[in-house]
């Protein structure tokens, strides 16, 4: 008997303990919803606010640093690609003030699907920076046309494959050779200033890149215009996959601190 009867007590322990736990739970819980932001209709308050602060910080980075890129290329070597990601990195370039962004894979898998990739930029444009579009502009550049699009700063995006470095060479070289023929340029007066003028002739229509993020193990550029990146800062970043703010930001932190000697 003493010991049935210390069974039941101990249970008996154990059930006031539940009650007591599920109704503290209960009124924490109600307290919860009641002083809760987003309950009390505060959410998109500190949402906007949240935002507010991303982009004054982003602003904040691009300013504090050394110097920027004019141009900076984006440049993936893996096989797999992220839309998503590449749209990040596009709408960091811009709310940094970086100019000109580039966006190339050796497959011209973005460059089959620059409308998807656009449209993806607008979508985490307004994501990230929460902007009113419309009060901005910005040029979206296919291969072949200018295209005008609503972007959120006068920041101009070009997506490109191996055909615009090497055929533009190859469109240059032959250039050249129509000039020798018609007796308007001799062959000995080629040389690296009228190489580079005639390609600025071309289709690019953009300076050539400070720098350029490379992404995947590749230790290559696959063909990322072999010309114009003679003087280019190259640095090699894991993967475009998941890369944070803060990875972005070092890297422009790294281009900042380092000295060009313009090949010297």
């Amino acid at each position: 008997m003493a010991l049935f009867e210390l069974v039941w007590r101990v249970l008996h322990t154990v059930l006031c303990l539940h009650r007591t736990l599920s109704c503290w739970m209960r009124n924490g819980m109600c307290a919860w919803k009641r002083w809760n932001p987003a309950v009390l209709g505060l959410g998109s308050h500190n949402t906007k606010n949240k935002g507010k602060s991303r982009r004054a910080r982003w602003r904040s980075d691009g300013r504090s640093l050394k110097k920027l890129p004019l141009h900076l290329g984006l440049v993936v070597t893996e096989e797999e690609t992220s839309y998503t990601d590449i749209a990040n990195l596009v709408v960091w370039c811009m709310a940094v003030g970086i100019s000109y962004v580039s966006v190339y894979d050796n497959q011209g898998i973005f460059k089959r699907n620059n409308s998807r990739l656009m449209e993806e930029i607008l979508k985490q444009q307004q994501e990230l920076l929460g902007l009113d579009c419309s009060k901005y502009s910005a040029e979206f550049l296919n291969s072949n046309e200018k295209v005008d699009q609503v972007l959120s700063c006068p920041t101009t995006v070009k997506v490109l494959s191996p055909d615009d470095g090497k055929a533009d060479i190859v469109k240059a070289a032959k250039k050249y050779c129509q000039l020798v023929a018609q007796q308007q340029r001799r062959s000995t007066d080629l040389n690296v200033n009228i190489m580079d003028s005639l390609l600025r002739e071309g289709a690019l229509c953009l300076p050539d890149p400070d720098l350029v993020l490379k992404f995947g193990p590749v230790d290559s550029t696959l063909g990322f215009l072999p010309w114009h990146i003679r003087l280019t800062e190259i640095i090699s970043l894991p993967s475009h996959i998941n890369l944070s703010y803060e990875s972005f930001i070092s890297a422009l932190q790294n281009f900042a601190a380092c000295e060009q000697r313009m090949g010297k």
